[in-house]
């Protein structure tokens, strides 16, 4: 697809959004401060992951999904580096789940097209982000993803079991979706088998779309990941 015809579908989109979700603890990280508000480069992950949303030409309206706890910490955070971007701040739920369908509620009409998002994926493309509204406006679904570059093995009781690595994806984000299929699936009540916005969605009925992530779109979570980063964005 050109660069013309991307500019073109996007154009006049029904209304984008793109939930945030930023309710991550620094556990893993060995921090004391939640991950998404740690530094790559002078700035915070989170708003790194805010720009690359931004800097779209869905230009999706934002919502940040945060808890409540760190409200106060993330608006002084964005006094003290002058970030500008409009979007909406709401309080994180118990789970990942309650978080989206806290961000799903502020979404009145269920004609848009509504991407879901990690907060610690700061280093996603903007041509990932693009083609992901366009291909859930024709199709209903667009999830992120890779292929394994590993050799996978599955545990089955004693033993491990080699599986065809060509079938396994790694799943990303954004995974977007029409927005009257996801607020229909997010009434759903809350099952642990939920893992991500895709789980929810199929659990619903609905076939779910593989597009083409990349190996770069990196989910900061352990202290290695930082360095990672940094060398990408440089």
């Amino acid at each position: 697809m050109s660069a013309s015809d991307l500019k073109s579908q996007i154009s006049n989109p029904t209304s984008n959004f793109a939930i945030i979700v930023a309710g991550g603890s620094g556990t893993r990280m060995q921090t004391a401060l939640p991950k998404q508000f740690l530094l790559v480069n002078g700035l915070p992950i989170l708003m790194h992951t805010m720009h690359a949303f931004h800097n779209t030409k869905a230009k999706p309206h934002l919502i940040l999904v945060l808890h409540a706890d760190y409200h106060d910490l993330w608006l002084d955070l964005c006094t003290k580096y002058n970030f500008t971007i409009p979007y909406q701040l709401i309080k994180g739920g118990e789970t990942r789940f309650h978080s989206v369908k806290n961000g799903l509620d502020l979404i009145e009409d269920t004609n848009t097209v509504i991407a879901i998002h990690d907060a610690v994926r700061p280093l996603t493309a903007a041509s990932i982000i693009d083609n992901s509204f366009i291909y859930a406006a024709k199709h209903g679904n667009a999830i992120t993803a890779v292929k394994s570059r590993d050799s996978i093995r599955q545990m089955q009781g004693d033993y491990s079991v080699s599986l065809l690595r060509e079938d396994i994806y790694l799943v990303q984000t954004p995974q977007t979706f029409q927005g009257a299929l996801l607020k229909k699936a997010y009434n759903q009540s809350y099952d642990v088998k939920f893992t991500d916005d895709a789980s929810v969605v199929e659990c619903a009925g609905v076939k779910i779309n593989l597009i083409e992530g990349s190996y770069k779109n990196i989910k900061i979570t352990f202290p290695e990941d930082i360095a990672v980063a940094e060398a990408i964005l440089k």
